[in-house]
């Protein structure tokens, strides 16, 4: 069966709406023979006569009739298919968003993400999922709309990335520890005991790297999964927690902060989303909504002497 040609569905409207070949040709710009030949390639495709003449007119046949409406319902449609999607109204948006992102960021922005999708957007509802990892196959497969962390060898290429935010790594105690007061050194750094961080159980990292490049070792006494949980322990403890500053704004509130003593390098914290998703516009908006709440240097920063971060 041969595939019928759907640009004559087009034709076709016009013609119905004209009751004219002259006309339609006009709207269409199209020559008269060219149209009389459309519509005779319609004849043959319906197999009916569609417009006959009547007088110095022509005049629809009752299948033509039959026709008209659906033709027109066909043609919006495909408009509305081929032209770029519209943006939502936000008030009346219902759907639900995955973002996957570490607790850390859940407790710093998620209220701030929550209020502003509240005002905007009262029907989206907003899950936060953990990341264990950095495996990109939740966004392939579309079990999660959006993703923060450091872009690193395991992402997937293909995903859309946009920075969110650079971040450093500061020392976190509690209030009334010896480190709360006077200048801290590298080795006055290195002779507490710390908390080490790390979602593999790995030993060492980045600050350890820097401290052995003056010869100074930190005794790790325990590790744990995540810096929400490095904190909580060096709240009640003598233990010192070494966090990234913005992740761990609101986690830090009470707590004595300081800048660590040794240089390492800062991390770029970026948003990660699949490509099949770039263009859909309510996942655009959110997507805003993200970075605006990101952007923002006061959101999640404690203050106080007690919470000074130098």
């Amino acid at each position: 069966m041969a595939v019928p040609d759907l640009n004559l569905l087009a034709t076709l409207d016009v013609l119905l709406a004209e009751g004219s070949v002259a006309g339609a040709a006009r709207r269409l710009r199209l020559s008269p023979s060219a149209m009389s030949r459309a519509l005779a390639r319609l004849r043959e495709a319906t197999g009916d006569p569609l417009l006959v003449r009547a007088g110095r007119g022509l005049v629809p046949t009752p299948r033509a009739s039959e026709l008209r409406e659906r033709v027109r319902q066909l043609v919006e449609d495909a408009h509305s298919v081929l032209r770029p999607a519209e943006n939502p109204d936000l008030r009346q948006l219902v759907r639900s968003f995955t973002l996957r992102t570490s607790e850390g960021f859940v407790e710093t922005f998620g209220p701030d993400l929550l209020a502003r999708l509240r005002e905007e957007a009262p029907g989206v509802r907003l899950r936060f999922v953990q990341k264990p990892n950095k495996d990109s196959e939740p966004l392939r497969q579309g079990t999660v709309d959006l993703e923060t962390g450091v872009i690193g060898a395991e992402t997937g290429p293909e995903l859309r990335a946009q920075a969110l935010f650079r971040d450093r790594f500061i020392g976190a105690v509690r209030s009334g520890h010896l480190l709360s007061q006077g200048e801290i050194s590298p080795l006055r750094y290195a002779a507490g005991e710390h908390i080490g961080v790390s979602r593999w159980g790995r030993e060492t990292g980045p600050i350890d790297e820097a401290l052995k490049a003056l010869g100074l070792r930190r005794a790790i006494v325990t590790i744990v999964g995540g810096f929400s949980t490095a904190l909580a322990l060096a709240r009640s403890s003598d233990l010192i927690a070494s966090v990234p500053e913005r992740h761990t704004g609101r986690l830090r509130a009470g707590m004595h902060s300081f800048p660590l003593p040794v240089h390492v390098p800062e991390v770029t914290i970026s948003l990660l989303w699949h490509p099949r998703m770039d263009a859909d516009p309510a996942h655009r908006w959110l997507r805003g909504c993200v970075r605006d709440v990101c952007a923002e240097p006061s959101i999640g920063l404690p203050t106080g002497a007690e919470a000074s971060s130098g």
